[in-house]
């Protein structure tokens, strides 16, 4: 039977796809100890154009595959380009737009999470 890969392992996993295109303002939510929480961890991040909200989504899923073999169970936004989810259950990657990522704060809406801040130059 496969390992069952933890959370905190995927969120790391998908802060080295969003660094590895370069994405910018990676903010990484930790929700295990919010009550009600949809997931563990919700990681954001902002990409400058519609080719790179696809490059760091592609990259996402491909570091996050290569490492744990695993797809996401839900993908949305690819078509509109404004915020692309991946959501693999437990953790869920937004890739933001600046001006979507600003409009819906999803960072505010989880005040109670424990907020990381992630360099663009650093491993998580």
């Amino acid at each position: 039977m496969e390992e069952k890969t933890n959370s905190e392992q995927l969120a790391n996993l998908i802060v080295a796809g969003m660094q590895e295109k370069k994405a910018s303002d990676i903010v990484v939510l930790n929700l295990t100890k919010v009550k009600n929480a949809v997931a563990d961890y919700f990681i954001i991040c902002t990409g400058n154009s519609d080719t790179q909200l696809d490059a760091i989504s592609d990259s996402i899923e491909e570091v996050v595959y290569k490492e744990v073999k695993q797809d996401p169970w839900h993908r949305e936004g690819r078509q509109q380009k404004e915020w692309v989810l991946l959501d693999y259950v437990d953790v869920v990657a937004h890739v933001f737009k600046k001006d979507r990522r600003d409009f819906f704060a999803l960072e505010e809406l989880w005040g109670d999470a424990e907020i990381v801040h992630v360099s663009s130059e650093t491993e998580a």
